[in-house]
């Protein structure tokens, strides 16, 4: 991993994440953890541990905002 890439996840979760849910992955699933920004639909990511998965999840949340501002799409306002 870059770690310019981890110090940038690692100052947004510093910065506060928006609402965002964490829940265990079963062995099924892959086991982990997921998690979830009910306020961005379909942005989720992974990770091993609940830490890695809000430093996925902050990398997720970044590209999701980027793909939608690319061709001017509406971002949901957090709530």
């Amino acid at each position: 991993m870059d770690n310019w890439k981890t110090d940038w996840r690692e100052e947004m979760m510093m910065n506060k994440l928006p609402r965002f849910e964490i829940r265990p992955l079963d062995e099924g699933e892959g086991g982990g953890y997921l998690i979830e920004f009910p306020d961005f639909p379909g942005c989720i990511a992974d990770g091993e541990t609940p830490e890695e998965a809000m430093l996925e999840g902050a990398d997720a949340l970044k590209s999701y905002l980027e793909t939608l501002r690319e061709p001017g799409r509406p971002v949901p306002s957090e709530q």
